[in-house]
């Protein structure tokens, strides 16, 4: 028998099932109940149309988890999602020559918080300017600002610090110093900021000139904001896009499934993180 499936080039188990007269269905593999699965995953897809199919996935599942029902495997979703042409175009890109050997993230809450800024236009050629705070090992935004065709300022900043450490320990100083990572940019390293970081228990550190792989966790995301938010949104003008922002910060930090928290949103993460300490 493996002589002449050798000889023919095809598989033993296909020459047996033609010597017992039996063939296979040809066509693509399913299951039953594929098409109760098919509509929650349209709808997700629907919805998060930026988003490949591990956080479908992750979202699938949470909605599984809160309905007391097994989640579902993470092959079936994809060959599902395929099947259906809902899976997203591959990007090649060249990576830089460049890299950041360094290690931003901290192994845990409160120990680093990096601050970056984000700007992007209205359709009505208005220009909207922000900066955060994100925390090194939870990924939550703790605080932000966003202006209208103005830049940051510093005392912008400094509010923007304050407010960070007032949410996270209830008073206006930190129990214990905690590093500020930032860019060079004259609202982070004016002498007033750098003086009152000090005073509520930061202390300020600064990326190198030309190297903003160095805050890797302010740049990701930046990118995640305007990929995921910024372009799938209607923005007709700044009033418009200042009453998003506040959402789109709140959904990423109770929602958005994060590749670097095991597939949770930044705050279910730091809630897990809490119940287990």
């Amino acid at each position: 028998m493996k002589a002449i499936a050798q000889t023919l080039g095809v598989s033993r188990s296909a020459v047996q099932e033609r010597l017992k007269g039996r063939s296979r269905p040809r066509g693509p593999y399913r299951k039953v109940d594929d098409a109760v699965v098919l509509p929650l995953i349209t709808a997700l897809v629907s919805a998060r149309p930026t988003y490949g199919y591990r956080r479908i996935i992750a979202l699938l599942n949470r909605q599984m988890r809160e309905s007391g029902t097994a989640p579902i495997n993470h092959k079936r979703v994809y060959r599902i999602m395929k099947a259906n042409h809902f899976l997203l175009a591959r990007k090649y890109e060249i990576r830089p020559d460049y890299g950041h050997e360094g290690k931003v993230v901290t192994m845990r809450s409160n120990l680093r918080w990096c601050s970056d800024g984000f700007e992007f236009h209205c359709w009505n050629g208005e220009v909207v300017r922000g900066a955060f705070i994100i925390d090194a090992h939870d990924r939550e935004i703790i605080s932000w600002r966003a202006v209208v065709n103005a830049g940051i300022s510093g005392s912008e900043v400094r509010d923007m610090m304050l407010e960070a450490v007032e949410k996270r320990f209830g008073t206006c100083q930190a129990p214990a110093p905690i590093e500020m990572l930032t860019d060079n940019g004259s609202p982070y390293t004016a002498r007033e900021t750098r003086i009152f970081a000090r005073q509520i228990g930061r202390k300020p550190c600064f990326t190198p000139v030309k190297s903003p792989q160095s805050n890797g966790i302010s740049e990701a995301f930046v990118h995640t904001l305007k990929r995921d938010y910024i372009h799938v949104s209607p923005l007709r003008d700044a009033v418009a896009a200042l009453a998003l922002i506040e959402t789109w910060i709140e959904d990423y930090n109770d929602y958005h499934p994060h590749s670097g928290l095991k597939m949770r949103s930044p705050r279910e993460f730091r809630t897990a993180q809490i119940a287990t300490s």
